[in-house]
């Protein structure tokens, strides 16, 4: 991975809190003596914006939600190469050799965390040992055991018997529990991970593990610490974060003298031991998201503490000892009370990692200027007013958010920010961006959505280094110009403006790849944004287009574009010449029709039509074979009546929303869109659900909401995949509604196979009182309306079998032959109107006194 894409992520993982909440260990390339370097984890910012492909790139601070996982996920978790003295032991016969050796040069020496970062990472330790250790299968002198995600229930006693085990995964099993008195074989142990288990304590005997140097029981239900932790005087890394621990042992951290990362984070934590400065070799220190009111002064002495998070704790203030905390670099607080910075906190020079998001700030004192290695500073969601001058001193500062405060200027002398690559200002009161930021040469990303501005300046275009740009919801009314001299701009945002038309100078905007001027006030598509050949995100919506050029077809890079909101009275056939186009957005038109020609966007995935006025359902979409997704819901559109049979056609459908209609029936061939998983169809007239529908084995939300549904099959028990129901709002009768209200399948399918045992024997009831009380004459005449076929019909045999097992054997037969295509409610309600339409009023008395008793019955 690039140095670019490397550092990209780590100021998101800074900025973005909400990434911080599931970090997790990782290990770097760094020897022993390489640790006694202050700045040893640090990596400068070189290049984060050289490029433009839209995956690398920050996200918009308007939305802190991570869109994509970014490969640098992929690496990091690694151990130092073998020491040479460990040479010796790696003396196998060359048949194992050859597969222990990659085990050997990652596992032998242990790595400094430096970043918690997310779970994928830290499960990398385990995913990098080799295939041919990873069965339970080991030969004698394999030193690495992975057995995880084995569906281990126990602790694996008997396998430890192998020789040379030193490092042992049993990640991502059951195991609740696990001994080590007696099992002499596991104190070789250096390694042993069992994160992602269901362990509810750790053995007293721990301290026998006495080689033990990293320990990882994270993601666990470890409510308490044995006191005997403390006797593993080798342990260099532990984690004991995503745990229910309320308390940590305050007695022996002494012995812990080797202990450099400790991860308590995610847990019940309300104090810190006064002892932890005991723990003189620690360097990264997580103890976010507990219960932390105060920042315990413990911390303030642990003289080689590098990185310290305590984000999405209670922590009101900061106190006067922290300014002992001399070479701390990294400093996580976001999410806490602080409502003021205590001076001395600007007496820890080396910090290069401030994160203060979501406090309560209201200044920040001029004695910032002392933070002259400060690399980034969040200090997004509090209530600052201003930001002092002398921001300018942090001259090495290349990351600075600000979003949602109360800035309504940004400090003059932020020109002197040579390094600065990011400045976030969404949602403040900014009136005008001022001139000075146009001296950052370096600016890689600008934001500022969510203010009041009305212009932005032509110098921008000095900015050359730009690569995204976020000016959504202001005031402005012209397109900025100078955007369009911004050679490496790839990302640029201007929604919920006032921008009625595009220059031409867009034209020489060739590097674009996504834009955006949703909730503008443009009239035409503009023909200049047909040269833009490398665009693959537009979106238009919410605004006053009718009509599309058909130079259009000149975007041949589009996949995506949002016509939403407009409109159009037609579908424009120009769209249709977009052979890339992947997601079209066409919803709260006018539309009416749907042009065959539609069948020519071959890679079309998915598709929104939904608040039109059509008239019928576009049976133009059934050509689609690429169709994965189709939105036709109606709410504010016309309401179609049917869908057509030829929908089967769309087979690799995946989601299906036909809500807020007034379809009437669903088509008997649902059951051969094989690929479906989501099927909204709710506020419609549906009274059935056909028979092929539970053929939909990959289905998984199904809302049938307000319909006029009356009783579900019972096999659909069967759709195995089903999670997310709901058929509220229906009629039903079976089963009623109190049982579908929980939106449970099981029990919706439990109540559904006792209605049919009880429908078997009501069935099987009415049919012995029919036949003992039949005359032939009537049951002849039965037998016509029911279509009965009687295998008795010669005289003689009439005259041996009597007449009431001649007419129960033909009912049996006739519900047999019947019983894959009518329900048991179905076939008794027909045997009762052919009772009545030959007059045998008698035996019908008899079956309403039988149903009126099965009423009574409590079900």
């Amino acid at each position: 991975m690039s140095e670019e894409e490397d550092t990209s992520a780590e100021v998101e993982d800074i900025i973005n809190p909400s990434r911080q909440s599931a970090e997790e260990p990782q290990f770097i390339n760094k020897t022993s003596d390489e640790l006694n370097e202050a700045s040893y984890y640090w990596k400068p910012f070189n290049q984060i914006y050289e490029t433009y492909p839209i995956e690398n790139t920050l996200q918009s601070s308007s939305s802190f939600e991570s869109k994509t996982n970014r490969n640098e996920e992929q690496k990091n978790l690694e151990f130092a190469k073998t020491r040479t003295s460990d040479a010796g032991l790696l003396s196998k016969p060359a048949t194992s050799q050859s597969s222990l050796q990659p085990v050997t040069e990652t596992i032998s020496d242990y790595q400094v965390l430096v970043h918690f970062q997310s779970r994928e990472k830290a499960e990398k330790i385990s995913s990098r040992v080799p295939e041919e250790n990873q069965s339970s299968d080991l030969k004698s002198d394999d030193f690495t055991l992975n057995l995880e995600a084995k569906g281990l229930q126990e602790f694996p006693k008997n396998i430890l018997k192998i020789k040379y085990v030193k490092y042992l995964y049993l990640d991502k099993n059951q195991i609740k529990t696990f001994q080590v008195a007696g099992s002499g074989d596991m104190l070789g142990l250096e390694i042993l991970s069992m994160q992602e288990n269901a362990l509810s304590s750790l053995p007293p005997e721990i301290q026998l593990l006495y080689n033990l140097r990293i320990l990882n029981v994270s993601h666990n239900q470890i409510s308490q610490i044995p006191k005997e932790i403390s006797q593993l005087g080798n342990l260099r890394q532990l984690f004991l974060n995503n745990n229910y621990i309320d308390n940590f042992p305050s007695s022996g951290l002494e012995n812990l003298k080797n202990l450099e990362i400790l991860n308590l984070g995610k847990n019940k934590l309300r104090h810190i031991p006064d002892t932890l400065p005991s723990l003189q070799n620690m360097r990264v220190l997580n103890l976010e998201y507990n219960k932390l009111t105060i920042f315990p002064k413990a911390l303030c002495f642990l003289p080689k503490l590098i990185s310290l998070n305590l984000t999405g704790n209670l922590i009101g203030s900061l106190p006067k000892e922290i300014r002992e905390l001399k070479n701390l670099e990294k400093l996580l607080l976001a999410h806490n009370k602080l409502t003021f910075l205590a001076v001395e906190i600007f007496q820890v020079s080396k910090i290069k990692v401030l994160q203060l998001a979501d406090n309560k700030l209201e200044d920040i004192s001029h004695k910032i200027e002392n933070f002259r290695e400060l690399r980034i500073l969040v200090l997004d969601n509090n209530l600052l007013k201003n930001m002092p001058e002398k921001i300018s001193c942090c001259v090495m500062l290349e990351c600075l958010s600000l979003n949602d405060n109360q800035l309504t200027e940004l400090p003059k002398s932020i020109h002197k920010l040579k390094y600065l690559k990011i400045l976030h200002v969404n949602r403040n009161n900014i009136v005008k961006i001022t001139e000075s930021i146009f001296h950052l040469n370096n600016l890689r990303s600008l934001e500022f959505s969510g203010n009041i501005i009305t212009h932005v300046p032509i110098e921008v275009k000095n900015c050359k280094k730009i690569t995204k740009v976020e000016l959504s919801h202001n005031k402005i009314t012209y397109f900025p110009a100078g955007l369009c001299a911004l050679e490496l701009l790839y990302y640029l945002s201007c929604n919920g403006n006032s921008i009625s038309e595009i220059p031409v100078d867009i034209s020489f905007s060739q590097q674009l790849r996504h834009l955006e001027f949703n909730e503008n006030k443009l009239l035409t598509f503009s023909e200049y944004l047909c040269s833009l050949i490398n665009l693959n995100y537009l979106d238009l919506g919410k605004n006053q287009i009718g009509k599309i050029p058909s130079s259009i077809s000149n975007m041949v890079s589009l996949h995506i574009l949002i016509l939403c909101s407009n409109t159009f009275e037609t579908f424009p056939r120009e769209l249709c010449t977009l052979k890339n186009l992947e997601v079209l957005d066409l919803s709260e038109n006018h539309l009416q029709t749907i042009p065959s020609e539609i069948c020519n966007l071959k890679r079309i995935q998915k598709l929104n039509f939904s608040s039109n006025q059509f008239v019928y359902f576009p049976i133009e979409l059934c050509q689609l074979q690429s169709l994965e997704e189709l939105n036709i819901s109606q709410i504010n559109g016309k309401k179609l009546t049917r869908l057509p049979d030829e929908l089967s056609n769309i087979t690799q459908l995946k989601k299906l929303d036909i809500s807020n209609n007034a379809i009437r029936e669903i088509p008997k061939s649902i059951g051969e869109l094989r690929s479906l998983v989501t099927l909204y169809a709710n506020n419609n007239r549906i009274s059935s659900l056909p028979p092929s529908f539970l053929s939909l084995k990959d289905l998984k939300q199904l809302n049938m909401k307000g319909n006029n549904l009356t009783d579900l099959p019972s096999a659909i028990c069967n759709l195995l995949s089903l999670e997310e129901i709901n058929f509220d709002d229906n009629p039903l009768m079976r089963p009623p509604m109190e049982i579908c209200k929980g939106k449970q399948l099981h029990t919706i399918a439990s109540y559904l196979q006792r209605a049919d045992e009880r429908d078997e024997k009501i069935l099987e009831k009415t049919f012995k009182i029919v036949a003992n009380n039949i005359t032939e004459t009537n049951f002849e005449f039965l037998c016509q309306k029911l279509n009965l076929v009687k295998s008795e019909n010669n005289i003689p045999t009439k005259s041996l079998i009597p007449l009431n097992e001649r007419a129960y054997q033909a009912f049996v037969k006739w519900k047999t032959e019947n019983n894959l295509s009518l329900t048991t409610a179905v076939l008794r309600d027909q045997l009762v109107r052919g009772l009545n339409m030959i007059g045998a009023y008698d035996i019908m008395d008899k079956i309403t006194a039988l149903n009126l008793f099965t009423c009574a019955i409590k079900f």
